[in-house]
């Protein structure tokens, strides 16, 4: 894994989501239960985002590697989060997924 890719592509899905009127609420919110890249709130809607970075796609492209196992953790964790903060909205999960530079924003991912 390449942590400087990654943090690279976090920065550049909160800035854009920014720039699509999201109000960024925390940043690696990380637990006991694993890590939630960004936590944002649009219209009223808490949203839960998981950033995939990747130079090329000649893996595939970086929301294929969302599983269903990263899957239920994101949930547990944002499930944590929401009670931890005491926050009763609606909440969504997006996938962002950046490669070769291009950015894809999956609402409602999963």
């Amino acid at each position: 894994m390449n942590l400087k890719l990654g943090k690279s592509g976090e920065k550049k899905a909160e800035k854009y989501l920014i720039k699509k009127g999201y109000n960024i609420i925390e940043k690696n919110f990380t637990c006991k239960l694993g890590e939630i890249d960004l936590i944002a709130e649009k219209d009223g809607v808490i949203v839960f985002v998981e950033v995939k970075t990747r130079k090329n796609t000649s893996y595939g492209y970086g929301f294929e590697s969302v599983n269903s196992k990263k899957i239920e953790k994101i949930r547990k964790v944002a499930t944590y989060f929401l009670v931890l903060k005491n926050i009763d909205k609606t909440a969504r999960f997006d996938v962002i997924s950046i490669d070769s530079g291009k950015i894809t924003h999956l609402t409602g991912a999963f």
